[in-house]
C-alpha cells in the first residue's frame, strides 16, 4: 500500500519518536527507584564468586568496572549511577570466589567495617552447602545459620543505622555443578538465611524464587550453565530483582 508523503512524514515522525518516549519512560523508572537511597550514601555488595565474579582485587576501587566483575553488582551498580548522578553514590563489591560465611567475618573488618557503608548486601550459602557435598568442607546448617546471624549482629553493632539486605542463596538442578539431590538439603540453608533475615528485619532478595519463575521461561543452564554461577541472562535478572527490593523498602 503507497503513502502519500504527508502521512509517511507523520508516521515516520511516530516510529522515531517511540525510543525517546521507551528512554523517558525507562529514565523516570529509575528515578524512582532510589528515592530509599540518600545523597553520599556508600553501598557495598558482599558474597562470593556470584559477586565477585571475576573482579579485579589489586584496587578494588569504587564506582569502577574493573572493580566489580561481570555480574549483578557490577549491573545493579551501574544502574544506580546512571539513575542518580546527582547522589554520588560510592559503590564496591568485595565479594570473593570460594567464600563461606566465616571466610567473610575473616575479612569483615577491611573489607565492610572499615568502608562505613550505609547499605550492605549480602549474598552468601552456595559454598556452605556445596563444598560440605564435594570438598570435604565440614560444616553444617546450624554453623551457617549461627555464623551469619553473628556476622549481621556484628555489621549492625558497628554500623550503626545500617540498612542490609540479605539475598536468598540459590542453585539450580539437572546442571554440570548441582545435581537434584541438592534440592532439598539445600532448602534448609536457604530457610535459614531467611529466618535470619526476618530475626534483624532486613532486606529479603528472594532469588530462588525468580530464578524458579525463570524455568517458564527457559532451561536452567540458560540462567546458569552450571546451576550456581548466573550467565548473562541471569545476572541480569538477579540485577533486576535486587534493584526492585531496595526500590520497595
Amino acid at each position: 500500500m503507497k503513502l502519500n508523503r504527508r502521512k509517511f512524514i507523520a508516521k515516520s515522525s511516530l516510529v522515531m519518536s517511540m525510543p525517546m518516549m521507551a528512554v523517558a519512560n525507562q529514565t523516570n523508572s529509575l528515578s524512582e527507584l532510589n528515592t530509599k537511597l540518600n545523597k553520599g550514601d556508600t553501598i557495598l555488595f558482599q558474597g562470593d564468586s556470584i559477586t565477585d565474579a571475576g573482579r579485579e582485587k589489586t584496587n578494588q576501587l569504587p564506582n569502577n568496572a574493573n572493580s566489580f566483575g561481570t555480574g549483578y553488582a557490577f549491573l545493579a551498580a551501574s544502574h544506580l549511577l546512571n539513575a542518580h548522578p546527582d547522589k554520588e553514590f560510592t559503590i564496591y563489591n568485595r565479594g570473593i570466589s570460594g567464600n563461606k560465611v566465616y571466610q567473610l567475618q575473616d575479612r569483615w573488618q577491611e573489607d565492610a567495617i572499615d568502608l562505613k557503608p550505609n547499605w550492605v548486601s549480602i549474598l552468601i550459602g552456595v559454598n556452605d552447602y556445596w563444598h560440605k557435598v564435594k570438598h570435604g568442607y565440614e560444616g553444617t546448617v546450624e554453623i551457617y545459620e549461627n555464623d551469619l546471624r553473628a556476622l549481621v549482629q556484628r555489621t549492625m553493632k558497628e554500623l550503626p543505622g545500617v540498612r542490609i539486605i540479605l539475598c536468598e542463596p540459590f542453585i539450580l538442578p539437572n546442571t554440570s555443578a548441582v545435581e537434584q539431590s541438592w534440592v532439598i538439603p539445600f532448602k534448609a540453608y536457604q530457610k535459614a538465611a531467611h529466618k535470619v533475615s526476618k530475626e534483624f528485619n532486613t532486606l529479603w532478595v528472594p532469588f530462588q524464587s525468580v530464578f524458579d519463575q525463570g524455568l517458564q521461561q527457559a532451561k536452567e543452564t540458560y540462567w546458569a550453565p552450571d546451576g550456581v554461577h548466573p550467565s548473562m541472562a541471569g545476572s541480569q535478572l538477579m540485577a533486576q530483582t535486587w534493584l526492585e527490593v531496595v526500590k520497595n523498602s
